[in-house]
Order: structure tokens, then C-alpha cells, then sequence
């Protein structure tokens, strides 16, 4: 569980390090609602709106990769594991952009392996969120671990209506939007834990 004790002071590099990781878990939320904003405008311009989930999408990897490798492990292990799955999740970005000529969105909607292979990014962000729902109990983190990666497999098999899809993806956003409200007004402390127990 977290700790919630403040066992040694912070340094500034303890204190930055939070506020980026943080600050990760907010442009994500922000991203992810901005995403289901333009997939429910998609019946407009669609080349203006494939440049503009382009730019948006490789904002939501940098924001998730924010947090990827500032966030506060006790076990080394998991933090190289997490690191990783990042790494495998920015080819499978390359991959999109490459199989759809730089239009991601093309092959996200038109191909059964488009959705899978943002799979990664949804492992390291259900990560991110099922950590905190471990340490501080925001049960809403154990929920978004395991709907994103569903939501994906349900768009790559093409369970979902349209309609279906877009308010999947709305249902995440508003509960990576309460996730986060309710994790960055934590004290800094909170995630930094015991320094001693980190391996």
C-alpha cells in the first residue's frame, strides 16, 4: 500500500520529480479528452482532424511517458518492466504511422489491428493508474486498467457500434478525468514513500 507517512524530507529532486509525474497523469487526462473530442467531430474535415489525432496522439505518448519514467517504485524491477513496455509501445506508434502513410487514425478505424497496437500505451498508462488504485485505494484505477485494454480488443474485433465507440472512449475520459482530480492533490510526500525501501 502507499505510504502516506513522511519518513525523510523531500529534495527538490524528489519534489520535481513528482510534479512531472504528475503532471503526466493531467496532460494524459487532458489528451484522452481532447482525442474523444475530435473522434466525435470526425464526420467533418477528416484530413484536417488525421493531422490533428497525429499531433495529439504522440502528445498522449510523451505525457504517458512522463509518467512512465518518473514514477515512484519501491520494486526496480517493475520500473524496468514498465520502461520497456514504453519502449515496445513508441515502435508500435512508428508502426501505425508507417502502415497508414502518417494518418494513425486511418488504420486505428479501418483495420482489426490498428486498435491493438495501442495496446502498450494502454498497458503503461493502466499501469500508472492501477499502482495508485493499489497504494491510495482510487478503485477507479483497477476499472480504467481494465477497460482500456478491453475497449481496444472490442474495437480491433469490431464488437462496437460507432456510437459504441465513441462513448467507450468517453466513458474513459471521464474516469481518467476523476482518477486524476482525485490523485494530484495528494501532499508530494505520497509518492515518494519510504526512500529506504526502494531497490
Amino acid at each position: 500500500m502507499g505510504e502516506t507517512n513522511l519518513y525523510q524530507p523531500l529534495t527538490r529532486k524528489d519534489k520535481i520529480s513528482v510534479v512531472i509525474y504528475r503532471a503526466g497523469i493531467v496532460m494524459s487526462s487532458v489528451i484522452v479528452s481532447v482525442i474523444t473530442y475530435i473522434l466525435f467531430n470526425l464526420s467533418q474535415n477528416n484530413i484536417a482532424i488525421s493531422m490533428k489525432f497525429n499531433t495529439v496522439l504522440g502528445l498522449l505518448y510523451f505525457s504517458v511517458g512522463l509518467s512512465v519514467f518518473f514514477i515512484h517504485l519501491y520494486v526496480g524491477s517493475f520500473h524496468r518492466a514498465l520502461k520497456k513496455l514504453y519502449y515496445v509501445s513508441i515502435v508500435a506508434l512508428i508502426m501505425l504511422l508507417i502502415i497508414g502513410n502518417g494518418d494513425a487514425l486511418r488504420i486505428i478505424i479501418n483495420r482489426p489491428y490498428g486498435p491493438l497496437l495501442l495496446l502498450p500505451l494502454s498497458g503503461c498508462l493502466g499501469f500508472i493508474t492501477a499502482k495508485e488504485a493499489f497504494c491510495f485505494k482510487l478503485i477507479e484505477g483497477y476499472i480504467l486498467a481494465l477497460l482500456m485494454p478491453i475497449y481496444l480488443f472490442m474495437l480491433s474485433a469490431r464488437i462496437l457500434t460507432f456510437n459504441g465507440v465513441l462513448y467507450g472512449l468517453l466513458l474513459i475520459a471521464i474516469m481518467l478525468a476523476f482518477f486524476t482530480v482525485r490523485k494530484v492533490f495528494m501532499p508530494l510526500h505520497y509518492d515518494i514513500g519510504d526512500k529506504s525501501a526502494y531497490s
